[in-house]
C-alpha cells in the first residue's frame, strides 16, 4: 500500500505534467498567432500556395519527427544485419 509521501509525490508529478502541457499549449498558441504572415515556398521547382509561417514550420516539424525514427531504424537494422553476417562468417 503506497505511503502518504508516495501519494503526495504522485500528485505533485501530475500537477507538474499538467502545468508543462498548459505551458506548451500556450507557447504553441502564441507562436501561431505571432506567425500569421503568408509566405510562398519554392523548392526544386515545386511552388506551394501561400501559407502561414506557423503551418510551414509545423509541417517541417512533423516531417522531421517521422523521418528521423525511420532513418534510425534503418541504421539499427543495417547494424544488426552486419553483426549476424559477422557471426555467420566466424562459424
Amino acid at each position: 500500500m503506497p505511503s502518504m509521501r508516495g501519494k503526495r509525490v504522485h500528485r505533485v508529478n501530475r500537477v507538474l505534467i499538467v502545468l508543462l502541457l498548459l505551458l506548451l499549449v500556450a507557447f504553441t498558441l502564441l507562436f501561431t498567432l505571432e506567425n500569421q504572415q503568408a509566405v510562398s515556398l519554392t523548392f526544386l521547382g515545386f511552388i506551394l500556395p501561400p501559407l502561414p509561417v506557423a503551418i510551414l514550420l509545423v509541417i517541417a516539424l512533423v516531417l522531421g519527427l517521422l523521418i528521423g525514427p525511420v532513418l534510425a531504424m534503418l541504421v539499427v537494422w543495417r547494424g544488426r544485419r552486419k553483426i549476424r553476417q559477422a557471426v555467420r562468417d566466424s562459424l
